[in-house]
């Protein structure tokens, strides 16, 4: 029996960027958490310690860097495909590279009524999420896949939800309901339709998609989240021929009614307590039956062990 090593890979994880336009004294700001995954000739790196094919991750940081000062930042989507490019494109050692990049949003102070020329706040906790996957052939970096998202999206609707008829056990504790609150912070990651049907403008589409999931939310008469992930997803896939298939991941936010009785009060639905764990994590995939091959698309650094 041989010992053999296995897949493997590296890369600088998590490089704040911040990259500042200032332009006629009213600045830009662009505020990105950007990680690097590469895959190639890496072994004697693991079986013998030589290091003759390894880029340092100092390298892959300073890139990051540099790409956001030359080329600038303007829809992350074409970022993290550029620097994934370059990687397999001017890198010989690397086969594929992977570019994640998060994006935190700032809105403009406002002062005296006037949004403040250089002055920031944080919006909200949502952060826009995208992933360049390119694969070389022939030295060139001509296979990839893009794959954008949100993460925090903080949803709440105080009815148009139930939850009955599931299976008991002689555990089962939990009470049906008719009409209960329905809460998540969600995740959501599509992957595009590169060859088939990119999108003009990754602004616009990411724009769009995110409407769509609040407007199925909204508009859902939800017996389960299971549910209603589903119909957001089939929604984003209807509307848009671009998208191949779309990952949602919801931790039910639950509300439990407070026990008001003790004081001689009735609680008709109106006072909660809301309870941050333990909680449910509903999770599904909605795909085109005949999408286009993923390949590595999903292969992010969180997910290889």
């Amino acid at each position: 029996m041989a010992i053999v090593l296995g897949p493997n890979q590296y890369g600088k994880a998590e490089t704040r960027v911040v990259r500042v336009y200032r332009d006629d004294g009213r600045h830009e700001l662009r505020d990105l958490n950007v990680s690097t995954v590469l895959r190639g000739d890496f072994a004697d790196a693991h079986t013998h310690g030589d290091q003759v094919n390894v880029l340092p991750t100092d390298s892959q940081k300073n890139t990051c860097f540099a790409y956001a000062k030359e080329k600038g930042v303007g829809e992350i989507e074409d970022y993290a495909l550029d620097l994934a490019r370059h990687f397999v494109d001017d890198i010989r050692s690397v086969t594929t590279a992977r570019v994640e990049v998060e994006e935190y949003p700032w809105e403009r102070i406002r002062v005296g009524g006037q949004p403040h020329p250089h002055a920031f706040a944080r919006a909200s906790s949502e952060v826009r999420t995208a992933a360049a996957t390119v694969i070389g052939r022939h030295g060139r970096g001509t296979w990839y896949r893009i794959v954008s998202g949100l993460d925090g999206l903080v949803v709440m609707k105080s009815t148009g939800s139930e939850f009955h008829g599931f299976l008991k056990d002689r555990y089962t504790t939990l009470a049906e309901t008719d009409d209960r609150i329905l809460a998540t912070s969600l995740t959501a990651r599509w992957r595009y339709q590169i060859h088939r049907a990119k999108p003009k403008s990754w602004d616009e589409a990411h724009s769009q998609i995110r409407q769509i999931l609040l407007e199925r939310f909204a508009g859902v008469h939800s017996l389960a989240l299971q549910q209603t992930l589903w119909e957001m997803g089939k929604a984003v896939l209807a509307a848009r021929d671009d998208v191949a298939e779309i990952r949602l991941s919801a931790p039910n936010r639950h509300h439990f009614l407070a026990d008001l009785a003790p004081f001689g009060l009735d609680n008709p639905g109106e006072v909660f307590f809301a309870a941050d764990r333990p909680y449910g994590l509903i999770q599904a995939t909605v795909q085109r039956d005949d999408a286009e091959d993923a390949g590595p698309a999903w292969d992010s650094a969180a997910a290889f062990a």
